[in-house]
This record gives structure tokens, C-alpha cells and sequence, in this order.
């Protein structure tokens, strides 16, 4: 009987192991997945900062050419 249990908790503890390193590897992709839209998040909000500014020079040339 002692054999069987010994058995029984082997069988258990691949089976949690190969849980967890499926569970890792998902966390991991998922992790990656959130980094890589952070990071093209931060691109856009570095292209719309530069068109801001562009509209404000746009818009300081033209107040500048309508006051003269």
C-alpha cells in the first residue's frame, strides 16, 4: 500500500509540475504581449506629441503672418 502511495504522489507532483510550467508559460507570453503594447503605446504618444507641437508651431507661424 505504502508503494501505491508513494506512486500516487509521484504521479500527483508530475502533474502539478507540468501545471505550473504551463501556467509560466503563459504569464510569460502574456507578460511579453502587454510589454510589446506598452512599448507601441509609448510610439504613438511620441508621434502624437510631435504633431502637437507641430500644429503649435503651425499655429504660432500663422498668428505670427495674420498680425502682420
Amino acid at each position: 500500500m505504502a508503494g501505491s502511495e508513494s506512486k500516487a504522489a509521484q504521479d500527483l507532483t508530475a502533474v502539478m509540475e507540468t501545471t505550473m510550467q504551463t501556467l509560466q508559460s503563459k504569464f510569460q507570453d502574456l507578460s511579453d504581449q502587454i510589454i510589446s503594447k506598452m512599448d507601441e503605446m509609448g510610439t504613438r504618444i511620441d508621434d502624437l506629441e510631435k504633431n502637437v507641437a507641430d500644429l503649435m508651431t503651425q499655429a504660432g507661424m500663422e498668428d505670427h503672418n495674420q498680425t502682420k
